[in-house]
């Protein structure tokens, strides 16, 4: 029996020896991978970052589902086909609130550089599902058609066809036709505030808000300091692939220059509904999104714009993972929920926020939780390692 004890106390040192080790491992490549080559990022961003570069993740704007949380819902998903103005049909998404309505409208556009296999209403479904838990309100994500088969101005059309769609279909969908707000990301972004420049332009329906996430706002080539610096790939969105997606998207050099593709190029931004603007500071869109509240804001339209700091292009969709991506969501609910309950400050003006690292410096669980999922992601690098070996 005492020769038992032994052993198993000699087990469980050694586990306990063995833990520490990779812990310490961890902590040591962890504070590696926080320098990058354009600055120091937080541990989170650190560890998803280099998941993502080393395809140890998928590549997708989407948190690993493994560290995604498990509920009960008080919403239902429906997938249906709805059709379009040229003919043909598209595939949208809806969340409806399990209570009795008519409930607001969230129309969500969602990112993937406007192109096949870059993004879609699947590997944007977790900030669709969010939203809708967060702010009772319906949620309809269309899934445009996408470039190279379809370039400009098919997504747009889509994106506007499904908005009409809904306002017309409002009293069967139990929502309320005057509580209609779009949100998106990336290029997503692009579209919302494009569907809301078109129903402004064509006597549509009336949009009381619009959530921009890291929108992208201008195909024309100008110069920002941010496209240069984070342009690389390593941020989640490359120079290449901006480059590709005008191409595909906007073949002909007069399609860069129209409002419904650049909509920072507008003539007339006035009129265009109250606008969360929300950017990354490791973003290559950055500068233009910034630049795009300005100009709505110059052109009377009131605009709360948000810059998170030590985060990536795509934050947002890494909620359940980051807490600026988890910050970031609250805030674009509760303003959607303020929209809706019409509280918002209307009077117009340029609200810049900046959350810097140190509001965020004390979450230690943040902190404890990167190290963790450091240790994981330098496991499975040797398990991939082994196998290749083999």
């Amino acid at each position: 029996m005492k020769k038992f004890f032994y052993r198993l106390s000699l087990l469980s040192a050694s586990l306990f020896l063995a833990f520490v080790t990779i812990m310490l491992i961890s902590m040591i490549a962890v504070r590696g991978w926080s320098y990058t080559e354009a600055g120091k990022v937080p541990p989170k961003t650190a560890v998803l970052l280099h998941a993502v570069h080393n395809n140890l993740v998928p590549g997708e704007l989407k948190a690993p589902s493994i560290f995604a949380n498990k509920g009960s819902s008080n919403f239902t998903r429906t997938d249906q086909m709805i059709p379009v103005s040229d003919g043909g049909e598209i595939p949208i998404r809806l969340y409806q609130p399990k209570a009795e309505g008519p409930h607001p409208v969230v129309m969500y556009y969602h990112g993937g550089a406007f192109m096949e296999g870059f993004g879609s209403i699947e590997t944007h479904d977790n900030i669709i599902r969010a939203l809708a838990a967060r702010t009772d309100a319906i949620v309809v994500a269309p899934s445009y058609r996408l470039a190279p088969d379809n370039p400009f101005p098919t997504a747009t059309q889509d994106s506007y066809d499904a908005l009409k769609w809904v306002h017309e279909h409002a009293k069967v969908l139990g929502a309320d036709p005057n509580r209609l707000a779009v949100a998106g990301d990336s290029a997503g972004g692009n579209l919302a505030t494009v569907v809301a420049m078109m129903a402004r332009d064509f006597n549509g329906p009336n949009i009381v808000a619009e959530a921009l996430l890291y929108p992208l706002t201008t195909f024309e080539d100008q110069t920002f300091v941010s496209r240069d610096m984070y342009s690389s790939g390593y941020y989640l969105l490359s120079r290449g692939v901006m480059e590709r997606a005008r191409e595909a998207y906007t073949p002909q050099e007069e399609m860069w220059h129209s409002p419904y593709t650049s909509p920072l190029a507008a003539a007339d931004l006035s009129n265009m509904p109250p606008t969360l603007l929300i950017t990354a500071q490791f973003d290559p869109l950055r500068d233009e999104g910034e630049a795009y509240g300005v100009k709505l804001a110059e052109s009377g339209v009131p605009v709360q714009a948000i810059r998170y700091d030590g985060v990536m292009h795509g934050f947002v969709s890494f909620y359940e993972v980051m807490d600026r991506g988890g910050h970031g969501l609250a805030v674009t609910s509760e303003y959607l929920r303020q929209a809706f309950n019409g509280e918002l400050d209307e009077s117009g003006g340029h609200e810049q926020l900046v959350y810097n690292h140190d509001d965020f410096q004390n979450s230690w669980q943040e902190e404890l939780e990167a190290y963790a999922i450091g240790a994981f992601l330098i496991g499975k690098q040797i398990q991939n390692y082994i196998m290749d070996e083999q």
